[in-house]
């Protein structure tokens, strides 16, 4: 598993958000998890999260909910995964370990750099627009229900 589970469930919100909100929907933590299957109060925490950082947006009231604003449209995978999760996954040990380097690496450290370059790649080129619409077209899923 690359993500924890908080990055997880908080990209599949958001993917779930982005492709709501080209029609101005507002969703509510309730139906987002329902739609992801995801835990309600756990995926609750991230998007308030996230919301906190501006990687998404928020509104209070009866017509409140998440959504995308145009500032956050050109939002990448990479900036939601470093938000919730930060850059360790990006430059961290396969292993765990403090001093693997270059210079002194663990015993997957050159195979995991490749594996870690590449996801790395993957994230920065995909946008969160572009795997959204994946998702809107059929062509992928957000839940274990298909849906």
């Amino acid at each position: 598993m690359m993500f924890s589970k908080a990055c997880e469930y908080g990209i599949r919100a958001v993917i779930y958000i982005w492709s709501q909100s080209k029609q101005n929907k507002k969703l509510g933590v309730k139906d987002i998890c329902k739609e992801i299957d995801a835990p309600e109060y756990f995926t609750a925490k991230v998007l308030q999260s996230l919301a906190r950082q501006n990687v998404i947006s928020s509104s209070k009231g009866p017509n409140g909910g998440f959504f995308i604003d145009k500032d956050q449209e050109q939002l990448r995978m990479i900036d939601l995964v470093i938000a919730i999760d930060g850059d360790g996954i990006f430059n961290g040990c396969g292993l765990g370990l403090k001093q693997c380097s270059e210079e002194n690496p663990c015993p997957i450290h050159h195979d995991f750099k490749i594996v870690r370059d590449q996801l790395t790649r993957m994230l920065t080129e995909k946008s969160l627009k572009e795997v959204a619409a994946e998702v809107e077209e059929g062509h992928a899923i957000l839940s274990r229900t298909g849906k």
